[in-house]
């Protein structure tokens, strides 16, 4: 049985949000919620948790690390907090929200992006009996576990995909913010297109640059850049975008012979989509859940990890999910360029 309660308000401020822009994001709100497993009686392990923008339930990004965080908890007991940032945090902001989480006994904390790179490293360096885990980025001080993936390599699968699956030889790449992480998506996309039909179109949109990452919580955008994409004859549109990817998805639905490409989670799944889940050709899956879990083990278990965990292709981090059964047909083609990567045969560019 969990309880879950909001934090006061004054407690809210102090945690002034702020988080990362990695593949996924989501709409941002100042919202600190913790949940407690009631059976653990408060004791037991104590998971700090500052998501990306756009929190737990964007069905994506921030939803596989909180996936992750709930497993540990539910075999481990304990109790998790969370915070969730804006898109307009600055530097000052992430380093109160893991100060916060620090200064309330919490153990292991989890930053959930790449934005928080600099100030794990700070906030790390003064609370050096505490473990901290970054995801998608290398951090430098010595209490952190770096989690990290191959997103260009499962992209090359979704990229195979689409150019298997496009009738109209013209297909779409929407990121959510312009940057290199998300540049590693659109890069092995291409890649897979290319080096399985080399005639077929690839368009590109962000939806945002630099340090406006509103592009990985904003559906209308997804949705605009989206519909121009088909209107523009693409057919097959893989979005690495956070929640505004869910605008893509439903822009996608509502032409009859188009896929959308999920990203980080098995969208297909997920309940919020479900009416346009048989648009969903397949998601290029990323498990962050995976990740984070195995952190937070470590830690229990008086081992924790240091250093960079990199989660490939070979070692299941990424992959193509085939739920809807829709890649079922190609899925030689898809085993054939996944032998490739892992051997080596084939170098997956990352810009």
């Amino acid at each position: 049985m969990r309880r879950v309660a909001k934090l006061s308000a004054a407690c809210i401020a102090t945690a002034a949000l702020a988080l990362t822009a990695t593949a996924c994001g989501s709409t941002s709100s100042e919202e600190d919620s913790s949940s407690s497993s009631s059976a653990s009686g408060g004791t037991g392990i104590k998971i700090g948790l500052a998501y990306d923008v756009g929190g737990r339930g964007d069905r994506s990004f921030n939803d596989s690390a909180a996936r992750g965080a709930d497993k540990a908890e539910k075999e481990f007991g304990g109790s998790i907090k969370e915070l969730t940032a804006k898109s307009s945090d600055t530097e000052a902001d992430r380093e109160q929200r893991l100060t916060d989480l620090a200064d309330a006994g919490y153990n292991p904390i989890v930053a959930v992006g790449f934005s928080y790179a600099t100030s794990v490293d700070k906030v790390a360096a003064k609370y050096p009996k505490v473990s901290f885990g970054l995801i998608d980025s290398v951090a430098t001080a010595k209490n952190v576990d770096s989690i990290t993936f191959t997103e260009e390599q499962g992209s090359y699968l979704a990229g195979v995909a689409a150019a298997l699956k496009t009738k109209k030889n013209h297909v779409g790449f929407i990121g959510g913010v312009d940057t290199p992480l998300i540049k590693k998506f659109e890069a092995g996309y291409a890649q897979g297109v290319k080096d399985t039909k080399p005639a077929v179109k690839v368009d590109v949109q962000y939806l945002t640059h630099g340090s406006d990452l509103s592009g990985f919580a904003s559906p209308d955008k997804g949705k605009e850049a989206a519909s121009g994409m088909l209107d523009n004859g693409a057919d097959v549109i893989y979005s690495a975008a956070g929640s505004s990817g869910n605008g893509a998805i439903e822009a996608v639905s509502a032409v009859k012979g188009a896929w959308a490409i999920g990203v980080d989670s098995d969208q297909y799944n997920i309940p919020g989509l479900s009416k346009y889940k048989n648009s969903i050709l397949t998601s290029m899956v990323k498990n962050v859940d995976v990740g984070v879990y195995d952190f937070v083990k470590s830690v229990h278990d008086k081992k924790p990890l240091t250093g960079n965990q990199v989660y490939s292709l070979a070692k299941g981090g990424v992959g193509l999910a085939t739920s809807g059964g829709f890649i079922d047909d190609i899925q030689p083609q898809l085993d054939a360029a996944k032998k490739k990567i892992v051997d080596g045969t084939v170098k997956v560019k990352t810009s």
